[in-house]
């Protein structure tokens, strides 16, 4: 069996073909939904988001061009943007100092660069916790996974990462990117 590229799905979308963009979903969908915690309180903007974010790649997929062998990093940005967004129709006195909209990424590199912002946090963080954030939110390990590797309790992995998301949530509230 044959591990199907992020470029040959995306030019399978590209072409109308659903079933490209099921197994995008497969392959991505917990992963977008763990950070998309990290940017959103409320589990309905979670899901809307994500499924935002694969509409977004659906229909950016005839111009999408991807030069590394990812479009997670793409993906991301688009939750980013979506879950932004929406905190935006939530927080009213907030909406004068937010810009009027947040394009989605055009391209790979684009994404790449806005989600520096994102890996800088996290490099900041102490060792233990820039690791289990790499595990849990960046490479879509679960909690369970991230504590096995770790040789830790799952609750003190949920702990660390519970609070790494509001520090991250924090930052994209503030950020000026």
């Amino acid at each position: 069996m044959t591990t199907e590229t992020d470029a040959v799905l995306v030019r399978a979308m590209a072409t109308g073909d659903r079933g490209a963009l099921a197994r995008a979903f497969d392959r991505y969908a917990a992963t977008l939904t763990r950070y998309t915690w990290a940017l959103a309180d409320d589990r309905q903007d979670v899901e809307e988001v994500v499924q935002d974010a694969f509409l977004t790649l659906w229909q950016r997929s005839p111009t999408l061009e991807l030069p590394a062998d990812t479009v997670l990093p793409w993906l991301l940005v688009v939750c980013r943007n979506l879950a932004f967004n929406a905190g935006r129709k939530r927080t009213k006195h907030r909406a004068d100092e937010l810009p009027e909209t947040l394009a989605t990424p055009s391209d790979h590199g684009e994404a790449a660069e806005t989600l520096r912002w994102v890996r800088a946090e996290i490099a900041a963080l102490p060792e233990l916790d820039r690791r289990i954030c790499e595990l849990c939110l960046l490479e879509g390990h679960s909690y369970a996974e991230a504590a096995e590797l770790l040789g830790l309790s799952v609750g003190a992995v949920t702990q660390r990462v519970s609070r790494n998301r509001r520090r991250l949530k924090k930052v994209v509230m503030h950020d000026e990117h």
